[in-house]
């Protein structure tokens, strides 16, 4: 079933007309990723500490969804690629986000929550229960908390959960293809069989983390977001959110622009960087 579930993703995501730039058919997304995490993995219940305790569990944007009658069993949890003409398109920029990163972002995001859905449906149409936090009716996102902006439920530590990628010094997530993505999950009563985390710590993917060296997307900040000692997140959500929409959505004809100059033309941007030879052996 593990195999028919991705199977099932990666379908979706190169066959929907949805998932492509109208005027010329390119994709939004490459190939998914796609990873499955245990909901009684105790991990959920440390997010409550480590975010906030508005962060839900499994179990608990299950019972919202469906009642006390049915019981989370697995996250299914996916990452969208960015393709290489967007990202290369990005890492000329230094201020704004390119047109085609700026439409991923707003399009291709409605795209991931049409891929929710999709997920739901199948999972119903196979006789189970099945529910995406993110398009639940009290997701909520709080734009001022005592991490910054945060939601009931976050994407990228479910895919953290899965197996699909570790953290990074500007808070995003270094998957096997790299920090330029979307990501996505539903929570199911399906049993699935939890993916391996194969990373021996929440931030081995990132070089700064690793073995103190990179760094890069420290510079590629248009606000110095990002130092040494991480990302301020409401230095970030303030140009994200206002600055970049304000200069260039309506230009670009979307409502979100993002930003990603961070997550290309960094050593991380398509891949797991390599680093020096002792710190890939120390990769299990």
């Amino acid at each position: 079933m593990e195999e028919r579930i991705r199977t099932m993703i990666c379908r979706f995501v190169e066959e929907s007309p949805a998932g492509r730039f109208p005027e010329n058919g390119d994709p939004y997304f490459d190939e998914p990723l796609v990873g499955y995490a245990s909901a009684d993995d105790p991990l959920f219940g440390d997010y409550k500490q480590i975010i906030g305790e508005f962060h839900r569990t499994p179990h608990e944007v299950m019972e919202i969804g469906f009642g006390t009658g049915v019981r989370a069993a697995t996250v299914i949890s996916w990452i969208l690629p960015i393709t290489q003409p967007t990202r290369e398109s990005n890492r000329r920029e230094t201020l704004y986000p390119s047109a085609a990163w700026a439409r991923t972002r707003n399009f291709g995001e409605q795209f991931n929550a049409a891929l929710r859905r999709h997920v739901t449906e199948w999972l119903a149409e196979q006789g189970h229960h099945a529910v995406a936090p993110q398009l639940e009716t009290t997701w909520r996102e709080y734009a001022d908390t005592p991490i910054g902006r945060a939601s009931t439920w976050s994407e990228r530590h479910a895919a953290y959960a899965a197996g699909l990628g570790t953290f990074s010094l500007n808070d995003a997530l270094i998957t096997p293809r790299g920090i330029a993505h979307r990501c996505g999950s539903v929570i199911t009563d399906l049993l699935l069989e939890p993916s391996p985390r194969p990373y021996p710590d929440h931030y081995h993917n990132c070089l700064y983390y690793r073995e103190k060296s990179c760094g890069a997307c420290i510079g590629r900040c248009p606000v110095g977001a990002i130092s040494p000692q991480g990302h301020n997140k409401d230095i970030c959500s303030h140009y994200v959110y206002g600055t970049a929409v304000t200069a260039v959505a309506e230009r670009f004809g979307v409502t979100h622009t993002g930003c990603g100059l961070c997550q290309t033309k960094v050593p991380c941007e398509g891949s797991i960087p390599v680093g020096s030879a002792k710190a890939g052996r120390a990769r299990p």
